[in-house]
């Protein structure tokens, strides 16, 4: 279950005294939303705080509903902690402990620097540190000097993912989260006690009771926060306000979901709902495209023929998305449309490494001419980083792709060097920061990496894993629909009557719409049966639908006539051969392209007028094919009005043309590996002319 009624979200203080009286910041504040106003409560002391949520959960119980509820600090320690002080790496056996420990009166008092102290004191490298100046407390340092984090990550995965969170071992200063954690957890332990199965906590347990605690941070929206606070508002009060009202929003329209599967890194650390799917919290409304309007494709009164030109930029003005978005994993995500700006989540290469195998050090202590170098104990390999720093004068053994240990700058290639067991020499000059890559240098965190529309290739998916986007919010895949219609048409084989045609546009079309990435849906073929036609249409249950035949105004034209009598039909005549009819139309709201019925004609309107409308459709934007100058290797005296089209291939001495310009002549469309161009004017075309070419594998046809 991932709907939730309430959200519910508190910013901690760990103040050791009341709140001022008038509201401030450094207090609580809880904002509570359930999707009408959203009510936002000052609270002097965690103790009001406590009861506060306690009356509001007990509410949310007694009629039935759900709540969501964010705490601004860290729900678990980097991994290994729980097992050091508990013997169990189980973080609700780390939150019993703390309760055990901590004091907290009703005016907030509270030991929170002796418990950290004593912490310190059962972790190897002293992790805590922070406290204030004028207050002692053994074996918990004022700085961070002397802390020590080869056993203990300085800080968990979630710190590492968002740009400016403070570690939990930090205490004090702008930002810490430490202290919040340490009078926080004991709360949330007794909030556990008290509600038992009816309350969770998320990403620890699976978020299915009407009660779900989760970490969150405010921070996240920094920039929604700044756009919507008055001169006079308190940042605290604006921040729980707005991620309570996005949280919920995003509970409403179904990201809740993906919102809590986001989840990485060791278990036991603990998450920050939102963290690596930021954008899910930015969207403030569903993703759902307004209906197309019933006149997109009407045309201006008085016009007959439509040049081609002036058809595609009607289509392009009047056409959008009409499919919603979905989160997908990314490795999955092939050949979809991204729905929103993504974000490089970490930089690529997100810390500073060696580019080849050999030795680094500072560049300023190098000479000119020969350098011999101490080497340092150790090494740097990818995965395995140097611990400590490397003295100036020094140099340590570094391999491709190690991080750069502090104190190094620049790498000198092995091939260039000699070594013995203790020193390395080469000679100079080396240039500084020679072989070495900067953090960033590829892709900086919080970089724009792949735009709206943008349909992701497998190169695409690389940059997405590189950049820690390990989820991507993409289209829906558009529906197509195809529909064969008229009684001459037969199933291709069934008969050898010489006067029935077998069905070539159905197949052709829905392998076209397939290499177009869509979800093709064979529609079937229907006789000339109005009844049975808008039963077909009603129950297509697609997004868009394409259907060769009965585009005209003839007797048996049915397409064309249900349209104008029970949709919305605008009967385009292009000034275009092949191809000259084009129906365009709105059955109950899904676009109908109705192509003509003979096979050559539909495929160049289908590459030409389906392909980018599709597109349009599909939220991909508007393709333009690009157009090659080659030479003719034929001659053809055209007359004015109407753009060309011949079926063509490149040969030796340039573009080729079919031998024949007949529409029916479906050979010459499997013969050809693309399309000549011929513009509207007339044209007298020699040998060796330069003519325009579109290859089929750029229109997507192969």
């Amino acid at each position: 279950m991932s709907v939730f009624d309430t959200v519910i979200v508190v910013d901690w203080s760990a103040k050791s005294a009341p709140s001022p009286v008038r509201p401030s910041a450094d207090a609580i504040w809880i904002a509570e939303t359930s999707g009408g106003e959203t009510a936002c409560s000052y609270h002097r002391t965690r103790s009001e705080a406590v009861a506060h949520l306690e009356a509001r959960f007990e509410g949310v119980l007694a009629e039935g509903r759900r709540v969501l509820a964010g705490f601004d600090f860290a729900f678990g320690y980097p991994a290994g902690t729980a097992q050091a002080l508990t013997g169990h790496e189980d973080v609700f056996a780390l939150w019993a402990w703390l309760a055990e420990r901590i004091e907290d009166d009703a005016r907030n008092g509270n030991n929170r620097f002796e418990v950290a102290a004593e912490m310190n004191r059962c972790l190897q490298g002293r992790p805590f540190w922070g406290r204030p100046k004028e207050r002692q407390v053994a074996d918990l340092h004022w700085g961070k000097g002397e802390t020590d984090y080869s056993a203990f990550a300085e800080r968990r995965a979630v710190e590492q993912v968002l740009t400016g969170a403070k570690p939990v071992w930090q205490l004090m200063g702008n930002g810490s989260v430490g202290s919040q954690s340490l009078t926080g957890l004991p709360r949330l332990q007794g909030l556990r006690v008290r509600f038992g199965g009816a309350l969770s906590v998320w990403p620890f347990e699976a978020p299915e009771t009407p009660i779900v605690l989760a970490e969150v941070w405010p921070s996240m929206l920094a920039d929604e926060v700044a756009a919507q606070m008055g001169p006079d508002d308190v940042k605290d009060a604006a921040q729980v306000t707005v991620l309570a009202e996005a949280l919920h929003a995003a509970a409403q329209r179904g990201d809740m979901g993906a919102l809590l599967a986001a989840a990485k890194g060791p278990e036991a650390e603990g998450w920050v709902l939102g963290a690596s799917v930021e954008h899910l919290l930015r969207r403030r409304t569903t993703l759902s495209p307004p209906p197309l309007s019933n006149d997109c494709f009407a045309l201006p009164p008085g016009v007959d023929w439509t040049p081609v030109d002036e058809a595609l930029d009607v289509l392009r003005a009047r056409l959008g998305p009409v499919v919603g978005s979905e989160i997908l994993v990314s490795s999955e995500a092939d050949g979809r449309v991204v729905a929103q700006d993504v974000v490089a989540v970490r930089a690529n290469p997100p810390g500073a490494n060696s580019a080849v195998d050999g030795y680094g050090f500072a560049h300023a202590s190098l000479f000119e001419g020969d350098n011999i170098l101490p080497l340092v104990a150790g090494r740097a390999a990818a995965g395995a980083p140097f611990e400590g720093s490397v003295p100036e004068g020094h140099a340590v053994r570094i391999l491709t792709g190690a991080l750069v240990p502090e104190g190094v700058d620049t790498v000198v290639l092995e091939e260039d060097t000699r070594t013995d067991a203790t020193h390395v020499a080469f000679r100079g000059p080396v240039k500084r920061g020679a072989n070495t890559r900067r953090a960033g240098e590829d892709v900086e965190a919080g970089e724009v990496i792949l735009r709206e529309g943008h349909i992701l290739r497998p190169p695409d998916l690389a940059l997405l894993a590189a950049t820690g986007n390990a989820k991507v919010e993409v289209r829906h895949r558009l529906r197509v629909g195809v529909l064969s219609t008229g009684d001459e048409l037969a199933a291709p084989g069934s008969t050898m009557d010489p006067a029935r045609t077998f069905d070539a546009n159905r197949p052709m079309l829905l392998s076209l719409i397939r290499r177009w990435g869509y979800e093709a849906v064979d529609l079937g073929h229907v006789p000339d049966d109005r009844d049975t036609l808008r039963d077909r249409l009603d129950g297509a249950g697609v997004q868009a639908i394409l259907t060769s035949g009965g585009a005209s105004a003839g007797d048996e034209d049915h397409v064309s006539a249900l349209l104008r009598d029970e949709g919305n039909l605008t009967s385009w005549r292009i000034a275009l051969k092949p191809g000259r009819p084009l129906a365009l139309a709105l059955w109950k709201g899904v676009p109908v392209i109705g192509l003509p019925g003979n096979p050559v004609a539909a495929l160049v309107c289908a590459a030409l007028f389906a392909r980018p409308s599709l597109s349009m459709l599909a939220g991909a934007g508007w393709p333009e094919p690009p157009r090659f100058k080659v030479p003719a290797a034929f001659e053809k005296r055209k007359k004015p009005g109407r753009r060309e089209y011949l079926r063509a291939r490149l040969g030796p001495d340039g573009v080729e043309v079919f031998k024949s310009e007949g529409s029916g002549r479906i050979s010459g469309l499997s013969w050809a590996d693309g399309l000549v161009e011929l513009p509207d004017g007339a044209a007298n075309i020699a040998r060796g002319d330069l003519v325009t070419f579109l290859p089929y594998a750029d229109l997507g046809i192969g």
